[in-house]
């Protein structure tokens, strides 16, 4: 399951991830993350069975936590299937299915946004 992490330094620059890893014993994937000098944002990944143990480490240490499981919204009024997306997509998230309609793997997506900045249709937005 993947999940949005964001969180404020304003505390101090404690190792939110590293400390949550020691506590619960579990493993994270980080995907993605911005950091900054008084906050940050971090996408993670971490099984199934865990989500919910995770979850309240991070928020018992201060961070807001979203479940993703749907990151990429496509507009099919919008969409033509034109494949623009595609080839942006570093995770291979968009392909085509065999009648040339667009598809989405959420599973793989990191958020960064590269397929809705290159949609000339407007037809994909992030999470909202």
């Amino acid at each position: 399951m993947k999940l949005l992490v964001t969180f404020s330094r304003k505390g101090g620059k404690q190792p939110l991830i590293a400390q949550t890893v020691k506590d619960t014993g579990v493993l994270i994937n980080v995907e993605r993350a911005f950091i900054e000098s008084n906050e940050g944002e971090v996408l993670i990944d971490v099984p199934d069975e865990d989500t919910e143990i995770i979850s309240a480490a991070m928020e018992k240490a201060g961070a807001r936590v979203k479940k993703i499981e749907d990151s990429v919204i496509r507009d099919e009024s919008e969409c033509v299937n034109c494949g623009a997306c595609i080839s942006v997509c570093p995770q291979d998230v968009l392909s085509f299915d065999e009648t040339w309609t667009l598809c989405i793997d959420s599973s793989k997506c990191v958020l960064c946004g590269k397929c809705v900045e290159a949609c000339p249709h407007q037809a994909l937005s992030l999470l909202p």
